[in-house]
């Protein structure tokens, strides 16, 4: 299995901010010491670069990104402080998507320890996403001519509110966000397909919701590939979630985009998304449960086919 993760994903953004930075280290230590992932399975993703980046971002805003040249407004958008190791991380997590779904294409399957900025737009950063990473993976797998059609399947609690924006007009990209009718953003974005669930939806509801949609999306999209953020927000102990679901059910939720995409022999990268639970441990162990399944749907279900 094919798990991009570097060191170089923490940014110092101060003390006490709700955004818990570590989550990335703390999944990785996690997945190592359970025996899930073996430190082989472990890549360090090259970062993207500017050329990469400038197929989805406007130029005036990546350049005043890097250059620490962002107005306080904006910063106050994006949520967290600007510095070299912001736009550090930002450019790492973003390569460790395009490395992700690059291996993808190839294996069927892998993952980036990092990476769903889906609040990103093409002009700014807003909700703690300074890049959207999965947007500019998508546009990178066409210049390289890899992949025409991609499908976004959105389970962050939020509405992917920049990623809908970018590919408003991409009729070779599916959008589909499953999220908090009340939570951020305000202001919703137009998705290719949104489902808006109330607060205190539970697992039950949520994975009938997901399994009713989930396969005539992938039947509209036809995609090449899926772009898959499996957010822990959703989780009922979640700062910022709003919704019920249980660790359980996450896990559960996970399986069944897992299994939809193995069975249509569709290639999919998992990317994690937001995750502030009350207790960290939980949103670490939401976040190594995607991993977990990734292992038990494409390398123990193959497996057992080869045995068939």
């Amino acid at each position: 299995m094919h798990v991009f993760y570097t060191h170089r994903y923490y940014a110092d953004i101060g003390n006490g901010h709700i955004f818990p930075i570590r989550k990335f280290e703390l999944v990785r230590d996690r997945l190592l010491g359970d025996g899930t992932l073996h430190a082989s399975e472990l890549l360090e993703p090259t970062p993207a670069t500017v050329e990469d980046v400038l197929l989805v971002h406007a130029n005036d805003y990546v350049s005043r990104l890097c250059n620490g040249e962002l107005t306080p407004k904006e910063l106050r958008r994006l949520g967290l402080p600007w510095s070299e190791s912001l736009v550090r991380r930002s450019f790492y997590a973003t390569g460790g998507t395009i490395a992700a779904a690059r291996a993808a294409l190839v294996d069927g399957y892998a993952s980036n320890l990092a990476g769903g900025t889906h609040h990103s737009f093409a002009d700014r950063g807003e909700g703690f996403c300074v890049l959207n990473d999965v947007a500019v993976a998508i546009r990178v797998l066409r210049k390289e001519g890899l992949i025409r059609r991609a499908a976004i399947v959105d389970c962050d609690v939020h509405q992917g509110n920049g990623t809908a924006t970018i590919f408003a007009d991409d009729k070779d990209t599916f959008t589909f966000s499953i999220h908090g009718a009340n939570n951020y953003p305000l202001f919703k974005a137009r998705s290719s397909l949104d489902i808006e669930l109330p607060d205190g939806t539970a697992d039950d509801e949520y994975l009938n919701i997901l399994n009713h949609h989930l396969a005539k999306v992938l039947d509209a999209a036809d995609p090449e590939i899926v772009f898959y953020l499996a957010g822990a927000d959703p989780y009922s102990n979640d700062k910022l979630g709003r919704l019920a679901l249980t660790i359980d059910g996450l896990r559960q939720r996970d399986l069944r985009v897992l299994r939809e995409c193995y069975e249509r022999e569709t290639p999919i990268v998992t990317v994690m998304s937001g995750g502030y639970g009350k207790d960290i441990n939980d949103t670490i162990e939401i976040h190594c449960n995607t991993i977990r399944m990734v292992k038990e749907v494409f390398e123990s279900h193959a497996a057992a086919r080869r045995l068939a």
